[in-house]
């Protein structure tokens, strides 16, 4: 039976857990796993089953699930959401919100393997160890990372072929996007990243600043080893970007009417080139999450759009 997340829970998650776990976790190749339990053998290549019997694979987070689907994975568990998952985990426990999983949910299915990603390791590594469960954090901060990460699945439950169709379909959507693009001016960017209550600013080093630097723009803020770091509207305006792109994570339609109200209350926006010349956009969440998902061939094709119209 499906344990359905209250709005409660998906803003105090989509709060101030984002702000230091986002801002605060740097992210490694590949995955790092934890040492609770030894890791499951992959089944051979090409084999016709999914998993072997032995293993029970809990994700934690939407993008995580859809890889799972896409590369034709069995779990046992899969995240609380409100977004529709993919047919084949119809039916199956809700572990609760990626950012908080209900340790007790997660221990009593079992699981030879939990899947999270990286920017939440440092808030989750110790829950996991201390509920004695073996959790990987999936590296999903770049396009590189992604597709790494996505090959390095498919080599540890024997779906090779799968991953590398995965990754070659989506590659040659973003080249496509890439190529139409190539030669034109390069557009100073901001991204906002905002959750209920706040945001943060995304650099180069987070997912959507991977697309918008893989795209031919320039990120206004430079020099920051960060995913996220925290907004200076003045130095912000001194950039002058060309484009503002508002990413909202949690309650997307709550963060856009949030944005709405800082960009009419607070004097200020009204001095950016952006604003003024009406080049401010926000961006899809099923296209454009936190971390890398399977949407991103799309991603960048509306990206592209936005950065030269």
């Amino acid at each position: 039976m499906r344990m359905k997340a209250s709005h409660a829970i998906l803003r105090i998650s989509a709060g101030m857990a984002l702000l230091f776990a986002l801002a605060a976790c740097s992210a490694s190749p590949g995955w790092q796993q934890s040492a609770a339990s030894p890791s499951p053998s992959a089944s051979p290549a090409g084999s016709p089953t999914s998993t072997a019997p032995a293993q029970r694979i809990v994700s934690t987070t939407v993008a995580i699930t859809e890889m799972m689907d896409a590369l034709g994975v069995d779990l046992v568990g899969v995240p609380t959401s409100g977004k529709t998952l993919p047919a084949r985990y119809k039916g199956l426990t809700d572990t609760g919100n990626p950012m908080d999983p209900d340790m007790e949910v997660v221990r009593l299915l079992k699981p030879t393997e939990v899947l999270s990603v990286s920017t939440l390791e440092y808030d989750l590594k110790p829950k996991f160890a201390n509920a004695g469960v073996q959790a990987s954090f999936l590296d999903l901060t770049s396009l590189a990372a992604m597709s790494d990460t996505i090959r390095a699945l498919g080599q540890k439950y024997g779906k090779q072929q799968q991953a590398e169709t995965v990754v070659q379909t989506y590659t040659k959507q973003v080249d496509a996007a890439i190529e139409r693009v190539k030669g034109k001016p390069a557009p100073k960017v901001l991204i906002l990243l905002g959750i209920p209550g706040s945001y943060l600013v995304a650099t180069e080093h987070s997912y959507i600043g991977d697309l918008v630097k893989r795209a031919g723009g320039v990120n206004v803020v430079q020099g920051e080893s960060a995913e996220f770091v925290a907004s200076n509207t003045e130095h912000l305006q001194q950039a002058n970007p060309d484009v503002i792109l508002r990413a909202a994570h949690g309650l997307p339609d709550e963060v856009v009417k949030m944005f709405d109200k800082e960009f009419q209350k607070n004097d200020i926006w009204k001095h950016f080139n952006a604003v003024a010349n009406k080049r401010v956009y926000d961006l899809d969440e099923t296209l454009f999450g936190t971390t890398g998902n399977l949407a991103v061939g799309q991603a960048m094709e509306k990206l592209a759009g936005m950065l030269y119209p």
